[in-house]
């Protein structure tokens, strides 16, 4: 029997008059699968992520990371998880070593495990040589593998990611889906929201699709293709 990463039952977000961003969501991410919820600008899926990172407060529902009730125990909930959001969420005036063990501190790990993680990150996603420059420094594409790291140094089990490619050239595209396929193969979880189809079509073994605050199908990317 599969293990269920990411489990979301019925799921709803409703503003002030009656806006609703999410309509009875159900979604269900196996263990190991590379999952994509696709729809278009608005549909929704930046509200989703929000509230499985608690930045944003459900109106009703429940979300489970790994079983894990979010709102029952927040705090492991999140060491299981990392998250890639759209916006640049770091000091730009620290160095980029200084940004990623701050990040790993948060998590409550030793120093020694710290450093092992920082370094092997940096490295894996060639920002090494730049580990003591600010991140104000950084152009476009470093600061996303950065963010990438960031989500990455606490060694969580699944890995969601907004947008990571959303208004950027074509050659930082190509370089984070890279990265993102190296992720998947070494077994870990990984979930991304996309409006761009081929994104979803080129890096994802299962996709829903949402539109207008609720899931419109769901399925394999084969039997969604054909």
């Amino acid at each position: 029997m599969e293990k269920v990463a990411l489990n979301i039952q019925n799921l709803c977000k409703v503003y002030p008059k009656d806006l609703r961003a999410l309509n009875e969501v159900n979604l269900k991410v196996n263990s190991g699968d590379f999952y994509a919820l696709l729809g278009p600008n608005g549909a929704g899926k930046s509200t989703l992520i929000g509230i499985i990172s608690s930045i944003v407060n459900k109106t009703s529902g429940k979300v489970e990371i790994l079983g894990i009730d979010i709102d029952k125990n927040h705090a492991l909930a999140k060491k299981k998880m990392g998250i890639v959001g759209q916006e640049v969420n770091f000091n730009q005036f620290e160095t980029v070593y200084q940004i990623l063990t701050q990040q790993a501190g948060y998590y409550g790990l030793n120093k020694k495990v710290i450093k092992k993680n920082s370094e092997y990150y940096l490295k894996a996603l060639d920002l090494w040589d730049r580990r003591n420059e600010q991140g104000r420094t950084l152009s476009g594409g470093m600061r996303r593998r950065l963010l990438i790291g960031k989500a990455l140094v606490h060694d969580p089990e699944i890995i969601i990611l907004d947008e990571p490619t959303a208004g950027v050239d074509i050659d930082i595209r190509t370089s984070v889906w890279n990265y993102i396929k190296k992720i998947s193969a070494q077994g870990k979880t990984v979930c991304l929201t996309t409006h761009y189809l081929e994104e979803a079509e080129s890096l994802c073994d299962n996709i829903s699709i949402i539109n207008h605050g609720k899931k419109i199908i769901e399925g394999s990317k084969s039997e969604l293709l054909s």
